[in-house]
Order: structure tokens, then C-alpha cells, then sequence
């Protein structure tokens, strides 16, 4: 049986974009639960709490954008999650690195690291901040 070359032009073109649209859907899936995530949540929640942070990147607005997955920084498992969060502002940009662990009895996820390093190489340590009163630290 011979097949015509159309035909399987016609094949690869369709199995190309399924596969695209598959990968597509993935990536998008996989980058909304990062961002849903109660580890994400806290990270931010506690950069967008911390003014001398937020001056310095010149936020608001502040973006935060997607998480790199082929960055050997971020790593989950069931009681930890490190990553790496590229975030901007009108300013300048960087990554917010973060660790958090997982309480196994409440199944509530705590944040022990949360670290801003700038484009310029400033860091401002987030859970201790340079100016105690001018970050809110409870979340």
C-alpha cells in the first residue's frame, strides 16, 4: 500500500500541532499550580509586604513571572519547596528565592527563606529586613 506524500505531509503537520498544543497545555497547567500554591503565595505575599523591597524594584506595579522549570533552583517535594521566582518592577528586576517546609501534622506550609537578589546585586533578606519597622514581618 503506498502512501501519497500529501497525505503524509498532511500527518506530520496535524501531530506537530497536537503535540505543541499538548506541550502548550502542560506548561500553562504546570505554571498555575506553581502560582496557586500556598509556598508561592506566602513568598509573594511577603515581598509585596516589604516596602524597602518594593522601592527598590519600583513597585507597583510589580509583575511576577513564570517560574523557570528547567532551573535546577527549584525543587518540590512533599515536606519542601525551593524556588526561584523572577519578579519586576518599574525599577529593576531580580528573583525572589524562597524555601518553605511543609508542617506534616497540619499539612500548612511555612516559609523559612525568602530572599530578594536585584539585577544590581543588592539582597535584602526578607524575613530579616534592613529596616525592622519599615517591613511588616507577620504575615
Amino acid at each position: 500500500m503506498r502512501v501519497s506524500t500529501n497525505h503524509l505531509q498532511q500527518l506530520a503537520i496535524f501531530t506537530t500541532v497536537l503535540t505543541g498544543g499538548g506541550i502548550g497545555t502542560m506548561y500553562y497547567l504546570m505554571q498555575k499550580k506553581f502560582v496557586e500554591s500556598d509556598y508561592h503565595r506566602l513568598a509573594t505575599q511577603k515581598l509585596k509586604a516589604c516596602p524597602v523591597a518594593m522601592e527598590w524594584l519600583g513597585a507597583p506595579p510589580l509583575k511576577v513571572h513564570n517560574i523557570h522549570l528547567t532551573d535546577r533552583n527549584n525543587r518540590i517535594d512533599q515536606s519542601t519547596a525551593q524556588i526561584k521566582i523572577p519578579v519586576t518592577g518599574s525599577h529593576t528586576g531580580g528573583y525572589l528565592y524562597t524555601c518553605s517546609t511543609r508542617d506534616p501534622d497540619t499539612n500548612r506550609w511555612s516559609l523559612k527563606q525568602a530572599v530578594l537578589k536585584l539585577k544590581e546585586g543588592q539582597t535584602i533578606d526578607l524575613l530579616n529586613p534592613p529596616e525592622a519597622q519599615s517591613c511588616d514581618t507577620e504575615l
